[in-house]
């Protein structure tokens, strides 16, 4: 049974506090990095409704810092499904007490399902809805591409 890309849609919502902040008085990259892999591992169990493991994460992006007291929204869909795998795009943005967003990151996770014996297990199809789902698929599929060609000359 195949299952939308909206019912994959995962937000979360975090302010940065001191114990979040490095050196410079910014979000430490590595909390960050936690967050998004949740926001992706939760997607992919959404699509999947399985346990899943991350099994890679490509183009890391931080695009712009944030600091103390920044609200922080992480926002997370599965883009696109093999067998057992399944791309999921996470932005992270700071929102303004207006509520508008500017993106400080983007990360694309491969993510696996597992059985109850932890071994991969085969997932749903993703219907596609709107022209953005079709345009994220074929990017995704480019991008699994290169995952392949990288990991075929690891």
């Amino acid at each position: 049974m195949n299952r939308k890309v909206s019912e994959s849609i995962v937000e979360t919502v975090h302010i940065v506090r001191p114990n979040h902040l490095n050196g410079a008085e910014r979000l430490f990259g590595g909390i960050l990095m936690q967050w998004i892999d949740e926001v992706a591992a939760l997607a992919a169990k959404r699509h999947s409704h399985r346990n899943v493991i991350t099994a890679s994460v490509d183009d890391l992006r931080f695009l712009k810092g944030a600091y103390q007291k920044d609200v922080i929204v992480i926002r997370g869909k599965v883009t696109y499904v093999g067998r057992t795998s399944m791309e999921v795009k996470v932005d992270s943005y700071v929102e303004n007490i207006d509520g508008e967003r500017v993106l400080i990151n983007r990360a694309y996770f491969t993510m696996v399902a597992l059985d109850g014996s932890d071994r991969p297990v085969e997932v749903p199809g993703l219907e596609l809805t709107t022209d953005e789902e079709r345009q994220e698929w074929e990017r995704a599929k480019q991008r699994r591409g290169i995952r392949i060609h990288r990991k075929d000359n690891f």
